[in-house]
Formats: C-alpha cells, structure tokens, sequence
C-alpha cells in the first residue's frame, strides 16, 4: 500500500510538472483574461472608478477616473491638498486644468500629459487583457518562478519601439491564473537595466465594469525593494 501511495504522489507531481511545462504563453494568458475578465467586458468598457494613491510624507492624492473605450473617452480628475486637477480626452479633442504653457525644450504639453494619464490608467487596470494589443511581443516561453516567497508562472513582454522600450514582467498565480504581480525594467533585466525599474504587488480585489481589478497596488524599486507607495481601488 504504501508503495502505491508514494507511486500515486510521484504521478501526480510529474503529471503537474508536464502540465505546466506544456502550456504556452498564449495559453497562461487566455486563461488569465478569462479570470479577471470572464464576461469578455473589457472591448465595451465603460466606467468610472476612484484610485487613491498614498506615498510617504505627501497627502493622499484621490482620482476619480472614467474610462469609455468604445467612444474612445477619458478622464481624470485628482484631488491633493484642496487642490484639483483634471484631464479629459474626448477622441482628438482634449480638456485640461492646467494653464501651463510649455518653454522648456521636450517638455509635456498639458495634451500630451493627459494622453499620458490614458495611457497609463488604461493600461495598468486593462492588464492582463492589454497584452493582446498590437505591438505586444510576448515571449512564448513560460517560466516557473519563486518570487518573493511565492511560486508563479511568469511571462514576458517587449513592445515595438513605437509603442515602448520596457522589459516587462507578469507573475500568475499557477492554480487560478490570477495576475498577483508585474514588473518593468528599462533596458536589458539581466544587463545595464537589471537596477532600473519597479516591481508591483497586487493584493485584494475589486470588480469595477465586470472586470476583476486588483484592488491595491503597492509599487517598490527593483533596486533594494525601496517602497514607492500604495494605489487603491477605494468606491
């Protein structure tokens, strides 16, 4: 008896080893959207949601953000200390707060800031499903890692030049697919880029336009695990 026991355990850890091992990046991705968009919602999105953001030695900062994908609309508007800000981008035409005007040499616009705000919030909380976009390289091989303390499947993605130069990385939970952590480095990870970059732990989860959203994402430097600062889904 004991024998088949131990038989019976050594299959089954060959059989998940092989079954990890087969799957391809393609896979570990359809079976991730499909957790934190199960209702294939995210090409008709269209909602409004609050993050806020709290860093060391500054006042919390408040966003009320607004994303309508099909009419190809967003907003921001971000409160500190009393202060508000908004950025508004309704296809090509584009409403903003600031009254800056631009003199030094490569600096934003107030046009080109709020592009930059749809960009990165429409991005961040339309991963994993974002990595279908065009001009995504996602690498086909799959990794099975530890990081910090815990095992997950990891993926890379590159981006064309136009779209991006940074070297990501994305950690699913093995067991549910669920995306727990990602991470960037500018340039070669494994050359002069390995001390660039963050990485971002997600924890808890809130459902905003059917979509499953980490709730809190708490940002550190690759470098020294230095903490950066906390987002939070908080409506």
């Amino acid at each position: 008896m004991k024998f088949y026991i131990v038989l019976f355990i050594l299959l089954t850890a060959t059989a998940k080893g092989v079954f990890a091992q087969k799957l391809t990046a393609s896979q570990v991705l359809e079976r991730a959207i499909a957790y934190h968009d199960p209702s294939n919602n995210w090409e008709t999105f269209n909602d409004t949601f609050q993050v806020t953001m709290t860093t060391e030695n500054n006042a919390d900062r408040v966003s009320n953000i607004t994303i309508n994908l099909p009419k190809e609309y967003f907003s921001v508007t971000a409160t500190r200390d009393g202060v508000e800000t908004f950025f508004t981008l309704d296809k090509e035409k584009c409403t903003t707060s600031s009254k800056d005007s631009v003199t030094d040499k490569g600096a934003r616009t107030p046009c080109e800031t709020a592009t930059l705000y749809k960009n990165y919030y429409t991005y961040l909380y339309g991963l994993p499903m974002k990595l279908k976009d065009p001009g995504t390289n996602l690498s086909p091989k799959v990794e099975r890692v530890t990081f910090k303390g815990k095992e997950y499947l990891k993926l890379k993605a590159t981006y064309d030049e136009a779209v991006g130069s940074d070297v990501w990385f994305f950690y699913f939970n093995p067991k549910t697919y669920a995306m727990e952590v990602y991470q960037f480095f500018k340039g070669d990870p494994t050359g002069a880029g390995k001390d660039t970059g963050e990485y971002i732990l997600l924890s808890e989860e809130s459902t905003v336009g059917g979509i499953i959203m980490p709730k809190i994402r708490a940002w550190y430097y690759n470098k020294e695990d230095k903490y950066l600062g906390s987002d939070t889904i908080t409506n």
